[in-house]
């Protein structure tokens, strides 16, 4: 590899700590190459599903020992290893042990759960209280919480094994921190990941656990999954609770799945939605919860749909006569052909007045986020900073991170400049109510991103304005600004082999109508593929 790519000291001793965790875990015979587990013969466990792996297990076809050992494998030779995509920060030391368990549940009584035994990326902005909970910071490299977060309870409840926790932009923004360096995208390495969930993608791109938990303020989860090829839902944001995560802006943050199928995206999102007293504004998903939202999927779920397409880039930065940008147009174009085919009603061009201030709104709010991080660390048990100010008065915090975060020190949502903020949001929201409803729409549709993802910048670790293009063609903001649910799903690749992500947009609570068109395009059009950078062991 380029001696330009290589990877920082940080991201070398992060490596170090990996294999030797995964050795102890896999055994001390395990050799410098990775082995490949013996699975039965038809059993494959890149791009295995949840269904797959059950059926698998009530067989006896396959155990989780087995599974979660082929996954580890993987982690050693892809991530730590070949491409070193560095996505892991830092693996369950019981993995093994609660597959065994797991193991014995399912002996004596059959599926612990509609989980069981399906191994997690959990992005470490989320709380473990039997894992480093580091938020991608070399700050909190030795914090363990005394407490799970709501959706890690509820995972577990239903049978999952959470694998490892997964690298991040620091303090969830971008790709890159200064607990475990930057991540790679395994479609092409010398290319980001998007972010900040950039881990947790390019982890189930790389088919190094099963399914994945993102965090979303503004298109962390969708960012990564369209990049990856991967389905990515980010929900209605008082669907899912975020106790248990460190917040950035309370009202546009949410979590959700991050899977390489619609229906495992279905059957995730049943696990973790709905009412928490302890995240109060989830009591707005009373009532509005499906008793699942993987029941009745079908191929013709878009006959008689009604689809708006918007082809005006949301990005301003974007060069419109870029070869980038024509490569998404032509997957869009032909994303459009498929809906038709599909039985779609479908309104070309649609125009969203203000379209092109989106993300110009969105930036306005820094209001929130150093009151918002200064509660979280309240109430955490002797976290090793108690403040935003004191964080980045460390001087340790990822220069371009520091930079972002330092604009939001002194800012409070008293401010009048909150207030321009909260107009431009609910004025924009009510231009796309008033459109959807002027074109009699279900849903509209545009590309996650009009432009592949970027070289990563030989100084993205030092750099507080590392020229990179991080984030070129971004449309993502849409969906938090609304307040709305976004599900991208594949929409196919550019001549490069890189992804590009199409994303359903609709009104609150429409998640299951979303997965219905995600799981129809999805099934028709077959466009999720891995990536060659991390090829079936043998």
């Amino acid at each position: 590899m380029n001696p330009e790519w290589l990877p920082s000291t940080r991201t070398t001793r992060s490596r170090s700590r990996i294999l030797r965790a995964i050795r102890l875990l896999l055994g001390a015979s395990l050799l410098v190459a990775a082995p490949a587990v013996a699975f039965a013969q038809d059993f494959e466990l890149e791009e295995a599903t949840i269904a797959e792996v059950h059926a698998a297990f009530l067989s006896g076809q396959l155990t989780c020992v087995e599974l979660v050992q082929g996954y580890l494998a993987r982690i050693e030779a892809y991530d730590q290893r070949g491409p070193q995509l560095n996505t892991i920060a830092n693996l369950n030391p019981a993995a093994l042990d609660e597959a065994a368990r797991l193991d014995q549940a399912l002996a004596s009584g059959g599926l612990s759960g509609p989980l069981h035994c399906i191994p997690v990326l959990l992005k470490d902005q989320v709380e473990t209280r039997d894992l480093p909970t580091t938020y991608g910071s070399a700050l909190f490299a030795d914090f363990v919480s005394s407490r799970d977060a709501t959706v890690v309870t509820r995972m577990k409840d239903a049978g999952a094994l959470i694998l490892a926790k997964t690298n991040m932009g620091e303090f969830a923004s971008r790709y890159v921190g200064s607990g475990f360096g930057f991540i790679r995208n395994p479609y092409d390495p010398r290319r980001n990941p998007s972010g900040s969930s950039g881990g947790t993608g390019a982890g189930v791109a790389a088919n190094l656990g099963m399914i994945g938990i993102g965090e979303d303020t503004g298109g962390s989860i969708r960012g990564p999954s369209a990049v990856h090829s991967l389905v990515g839902l980010r929900p209605t944001l008082p669907l899912v609770s975020r106790y248990g995560m460190m917040p950035a802006n309370p009202t546009t943050d949410t979590m959700g799945p991050m899977t390489r199928t619609v229906m495992d995206a279905a059957i995730l999102l049943d696990a973790i939605a709905g009412y928490d007293p302890n995240d109060p504004v989830t009591a707005m998903s009373a009532g509005q919860v499906p008793d699942s939202y993987s029941d009745g999927l079908s191929e013709d779920g878009l006959d008689g749909a009604r689809i708006g397409i918007i082809r005006d880039p949301m990005d301003q930065a974007l060069d419109t006569d870029s070869e980038g940008y024509r490569q998404a147009r032509a997957i869009v174009d032909a994303a459009v052909e498929r809906l038709r085919a599909l039985g779609a009603e479908v309104v070309d061009n649609v125009a969203i007045p203000g379209v092109d201030g989106i993300n110009a709104i969105y930036s306005m709010n820094s209001h929130e986020t150093e009151a918002a991080t200064d509660a979280y660390l309240a109430e955490l048990d002797d976290p090793p900073y108690t403040t935003l100010r004191s964080i980045l008065l460390s001087g340790r915090v990822t220069p371009w991170r520091a930079t972002g975060l330092a604009g939001s020190l002194g800012k409070t949502t008293s401010d009048p400049g909150y207030l321009d903020y909260l107009l431009a949001r609910d004025q924009l929201r009510q231009d796309v109510y008033q459109v959807m409803a002027d074109h009699d729409l279900d849903a509209l549709v545009h590309t996650t991103f009009d432009h592949p993802p970027s070289l990563i910048a030989p100084d993205v670790e030092t750099n507080p304005s590392p020229a990179d293009d991080y984030g070129l063609g971004d449309n993502r903001l849409i969906s938090p600004v609304t307040g709305w649910p976004a599900l991208t799903v594949p929409g196919g690749f550019t001549p490069d082999g890189l992804p590009i992500g199409i994303e359903f947009l609709g009104r609150p609570f429409t998640e299951g109508m979303l997965i219905r068109f995600g799981y129809a395009f999805e099934q028709a059009a077959g466009h999720r593929r891995p990536p060659e950078s991390a090829p079936p062991l043998r």
